[in-house]
């Protein structure tokens, strides 16, 4: 899967733990899937999995590895990666290439080259959407690896990473068999809609906006050519798209918001100590839903926070405050 901020791969055996203890689980949706990384555990560990994201990136995430059922599409999904692997586009590409390999550098010129022909012979297929999920995240995938940042695409690095020269080369997603549910929605009118017994929450926690660390994957996805930003080359709607739970005055009424919309006998929620609310602020809301657990993991921070802050020049500023994070995990639950 992608690199991503905030991933919860080290805390899945944690969550797969707490949910396996609990009785009369079967069916669980996840409010903001990311990579869907914790609902293809779930799916996996024989749940259930309605995953939700509002962006689009997210949304098809969900769609290749919740949703799609590797049963019926394994064997066409192969055949179409081998076709991507040996084609050989010519020229200096378009628009893709000219952003994001030239006026920017997050991928070397002859792989946009391939992302972009790839992309666009997915585009004129006119595909089932869940094939079309499962291939598009294998571009996805396969652009992540010969990126050229620190894991976000708020910047790309000064010089370019071993990594980017490597050739382009698809890989079939690693899907699971049975189906699941995606859904792309606000989610409050989600949690709404989400007919589960157990509610996973892992909402963004502070300044740092997924759009914007993850614009590129956007722009991938849907291949609008939008209007663009910067030096990073951000989607103008960056700008434009923004969550509550990114401000700090808006985060509180937003997470009370979202707990009223939610009817679920049991949610499990993980939130990061750099995030905008204390423990002691989400015990406190938490509590009018039920019983609460608290479980807290230490793990390193992102590689970006680890390296420091850089200004334009590519010159070290300030120190790095911290090299590890707390993750907080609650449970909460019918009061025993």
């Amino acid at each position: 899967m992608i690199k991503y901020l905030g991933s919860k791969r080290l805390l899945i055996p944690q969550i797969l733990e707490v949910v396996n203890g609990l009785t009369g689980v079967t069916r669980v949706g996840d409010l903001f899937s990311g990579t869907a990384r914790v609902g293809h555990a779930l799916k996996g560990a024989g749940y259930e999995v309605v995953a939700n994201d509002h962006n689009t990136y997210s949304h098809m995430l969900a769609r290749c590895y919740v949703a799609a059922d590797a049963r019926s599409l394994t064997e066409e999904a192969s055949r179409w990666i081998s076709e991507f692997n040996t084609m050989d586009p010519r020229g200096k590409g378009g628009w893709f290439t000219e952003v994001y390999c030239r006026e920017a550098r997050y991928f070397q010129p002859d792989n946009g080259v391939r992302i972009e022909a790839i992309r666009q012979r997915i585009a004129d297929a006119d595909l089932a959407p869940d094939l079309e999920a499962v291939l598009l995240v294998s571009l996805m995938e396969a652009a992540d690896r010969v990126d050229s940042t620190t894991g976000v695409q708020m910047a790309y690095l000064k010089s370019w990473a071993a990594r980017s020269a490597n050739r382009l080369e698809l890989r079939l997603p690693r899907i699971l068999p049975g189906q699941g549910e995606a859904m792309q929605m606000d989610a409050e009118a989600a949690a709404r809609q989400m007919d589960v017994d157990l509610i996973y929450l892992d909402p963004p926690y502070n300044q740092h906006s997924y759009l914007g660390n993850y614009h590129i994957w956007e722009t991938l996805v849907l291949w609008d050519e939008p209007e663009v930003y910067g030096i990073a080359r951000k989607r103008i709607d960056c700008k434009e798209r923004k969550s509550a739970f990114n401000s700090k005055p808006g985060i509180r009424p937003a997470f009370e918001r979202l707990l009223a919309a939610i009817d679920t006998p049991w949610l499990l929620l993980s939130f990061n100590n750099e995030g905008y609310l204390s423990p002691e602020d989400l015990g406190q809301l938490l509590s009018s839903r039920g019983e609460v657990r608290n479980f807290d993991f230490d793990h390193p921070r992102y590689v970006g926070a680890r390296i420091g802050i850089h200004n334009l020049k590519g010159e070290k500023v300030g120190k790095v405050s911290h090299l590890r994070n707390r993750e907080h995990l609650f449970l909460v639950g019918p009061r025993r």
